[in-house]
């Protein structure tokens, strides 16, 4: 079986201008990213947020809304209109990317009108104890989407087709999850809080057949309109697990082929992900966020992190088919919800062990490829000036290697405190070697097999400029500067 290297990027982060049409901008550089070696492209949520055009996309309001009705205040969404999202799926197919839509199925938020329901208070940290009696609340549930009258679906979103809000129009309380009558949070879902069904808005009911079928029927609509080769979804631990495998197979039989599927899972806990996996029957995969983590702790180290145990306890060690490796995601970018960036200097590295190991299907971030500028206000409630430079040249050039150098057999060397590699032997279609050094301290060596006795390799990356050869035995003594990464291919 050919070996596949197919690569993704997330084609935004957090703070994308929104005055930049992102759909015809990805449209434009379709040919160069297919030709730098992306095979496929993870799209922000294309329909429409209660922020309208400031709405990164996570705010939903109506999901059959491309762009298309004048809804919260604008036609366009933040990324642009619905001709334009659509032909750019069909650009980026016609040049061999494919295109993975974003998710947002926990919650809907910016209802048109409010209900009068009874509910019951729980603390946002304890979803185990009730704050007291049930009482009656006046919640925004009613989502009637006036300008799009009833095209596409004729659906009409109440109470009862939510568990909880966090919001009473009669108290106006901070801090509060309200649990409608009759109601329960989601089963199968985190543990976090006592039962973390709940994160925002209003918060769908799986358990309800009407919400259920509603969600099928948008997935359907939502793929014969865009034509897209999967999802990302987002928030998946909050939504009871036992719905994926049901939608995925419901589509995939509808449609007649696979999708891709994956889940953000943001949990630091390698049994957490495999206990999830197994619970979606292996239909979907995750993001690797204990990877994620381990490069992050690394980059803050100094050179005390050690390396020989970066991969451990991570899905792209022990569970590579479901793993989507990354190095940062628009949640984890600075000045976001789950700030936790990787220090400049070690993302090489990290981009690196994603982009030129077997292991998981590498996922390369926006800001990360392109650089990004933007001010923010901190937790600390401080406004901060954020820079984050482009790391385009040096991820060029090991896609450059991942598309044709990445093959056969992998020989580890975890086997130093900060020097760490790894060779590929190639296979017949690619049959030159490569081999992978890095260091996040001093500069490093080490002797590895590369299986191709007496050949010159050249440092890709620039650091070092006098080539290497293998010896008779086809073992070679590699190296690479301190707080840096090397990438030796034959010539």
């Amino acid at each position: 079986m050919a070996e596949i290297n197919g690569v993704m990027m997330q084609y935004f982060h957090w703070y994308i201008d929104p005055n930049l049409i992102l759909w015809n901008q990805v449209a434009s550089m379709a040919q160069e990213l297919a030709d730098a070696g992306f095979t496929a492209m993870w799209l922000p949520p294309a329909y429409k947020g209660i922020g309208g055009t400031y709405d990164v996309g996570y705010g939903v309001y109506d999901m059959y809304d491309l762009g298309e009705f004048d809804q919260q205040g604008t036609v366009r969404t933040k990324y642009g209109d619905r001709q334009q999202y659509l032909d750019a799926i069909q650009v980026l197919h016609n040049v061999g990317i494919q295109v993975y839509a974003d998710g947002v199925l926990n919650h809907r938020m910016g209802a048109d009108r409010t209900e009068i329901v009874k509910a019951t208070p729980f603390a946002k940290n304890n979803r185990i104890s009730p704050l007291g009696e049930m009482r009656e609340v006046k919640a925004y549930t009613h989502f009637l989407f006036p300008g799009r009258q009833k095209k596409y679906s004729d659906f009409e979103w109440h109470w009862w087709h939510f568990d909880a809000v966090d919001y009473d129009d009669y108290s106006k309380e901070q801090n509060t999850i309200y649990l409608f009558e009759r109601k329960s949070f989601d089963d199968y879902v985190a543990l976090e809080n006592g039962n973390y069904a709940y994160l925002m808005g209003c918060d769908i009911d799986f358990q309800s057949k009407e919400v259920r079928d509603e969600v099928i029927r948008w997935g359907k609509w939502y793929l014969e309109t865009t034509g897209v080769d999967g999802f990302r979804l987002d928030a998946i631990k909050h939504i009871s697990s036992w719905f994926f495998p049901l939608w995925i197979d419901i589509l995939e039989d509808y449609f007649q082929k696979d999708l891709f599927m994956v889940g953000e899972y943001w949990f630091n806990d390698i049994n957490t992900l495999h206990w999830y996996i197994n619970s979606v029957r292996g239909k979907m995969s995750v993001f690797d966020v204990p990877l994620h983590y381990n490069f992050y702790y690394a980059s803050k180290s100094s050179g005390h992190y050690d390396m020989r145990y970066i991969l451990n306890g991570t899905l792209m060690q022990e569970r590579p088919i479901n793993a989507v490796t990354f190095v940062e995601n628009h949640d984890s970018q600075p000045l976001q919800a789950l700030e936790a960036p990787v220090e400049p200097w070690f993302k090489p590295l990290a981009y690196a062990i994603i982009l030129l190991r077997r292991e998981g299907y590498p996922c390369v971030f926006y800001a990360d490829y392109y650089g990004a500028e933007y001010e923010d206000y901190g937790k600390d409630g401080n406004r901060y000036k954020i820079f984050l430079p482009s790391h385009r040249w040096i991820i060029d050039k090991l896609l450059f290697a991942r598309k044709y150098f990445a093959y056969g057999e992998q020989y580890d060397y975890f086997d130093h405190y900060n020097t760490v590699g790894w060779t590929r032997l190639g296979n017949e279609e690619h049959p030159k070697a490569m081999a992978v050094i890095m260091s996040d301290s001093y500069p490093g060596y080490k002797w590895m097999e590369v299986g191709k006795p007496n050949a010159k390799f050249y440092d890709l990356t620039e650091h070092i400029q006098e080539p290497i050869y293998s010896n008779d035995s086809g073992w070679a003594k590699f190296r690479c500067n301190g707080g840096s990464v090397s990438v030796w291919l034959q010539e």
